[in-house]
């Protein structure tokens, strides 16, 4: 029942966004737009503007997940599967409302908001893709992927090229220099002087794990 009431608010709120961005003056018009009480609007959406364009971004990240679930990559070598990935989120995505919510994310009181938005979107591509690292891996590929997505976002918005050709382009390079970094950690593994160091001075690296969620946690999701 939150569940659909928070849709509705989210739904009325997308065609105020683009005039009065992601508000609390937009929250106030879409709770007026669904005939839901503004107290209960705020109360699902505490912090106004910041909260429904979260639940924006978390719906795109959904939908991204479902669709390459939907799809077929197993002809796809891996770094086409990650600019797959991207492309899907990005086409997933309203130009002019992600403009707004950039605008928004820029502020410093809200620049942790968009940064951890940004990550889970990165750990989602990770974890649709079947990424299976469980130590210090799997913080370094959503760090990359993050500073990838990131840049790219912020070309596509400028981007007027057809089809926004020169943004898969742009990806595509980025994607490259992702690749590059992981096969310069993978024969700094395999060479005597890496050896040494990961022995020695870099030994506490290898004790990093990818965290852990308790099983029994209510709401957890498991797609």
């Amino acid at each position: 029942m939150t569940q659909d009431l928070k849709d509705r608010l989210l739904d009325a709120a997308l065609g105020h966004v683009p005039f009065d961005g992601w508000s609390d003056r937009s929250l106030r018009a879409a709770a007026a737009d669904a005939a839901i009480d503004p107290a209960l609007a705020r109360a699902l959406f505490p912090r106004g503007g910041v909260d429904l364009a979260l639940a924006y971004h978390a719906r795109g990240d959904a939908a991204m997940v479902a669709t390459l679930a939907a799809s077929d990559l197993s002809a796809m070598r891996f770094r086409d599967r990650i600019a797959f990935a991207v492309r899907t989120r990005l086409d997933l995505a309203d130009r002019e409302l992600v403009r707004r919510g950039t605008t928004l994310f820029s502020l410093p009181q809200h620049a942790a908001d968009g940064a951890r938005a940004v990550w889970t979107t990165a750990d989602r591509i990770w974890s649709a893709l079947g990424d299976s690292s469980q130590d210090l891996n799997w913080y370094t590929k959503r760090a990359t992927l993050s500073a990838v997505y990131g840049a790219t976002v912020l070309y596509w918005l400028g981007d007027d090229s057809t089809g926004h050709h020169d943004t898969w382009e742009f990806l595509d390079r980025r994607i490259d220099g992702v690749m590059q970094f992981e096969k310069l950690k993978a024969n700094f593994k395999e060479n005597p002087l890496g050896k040494v160091l990961l022995s020695g001075p870099f030994k506490a690296m290898q004790g990093i794990k990818a965290p852990k969620l308790p099983d029994n946690l209510p709401g957890l999701r498991r797609d």
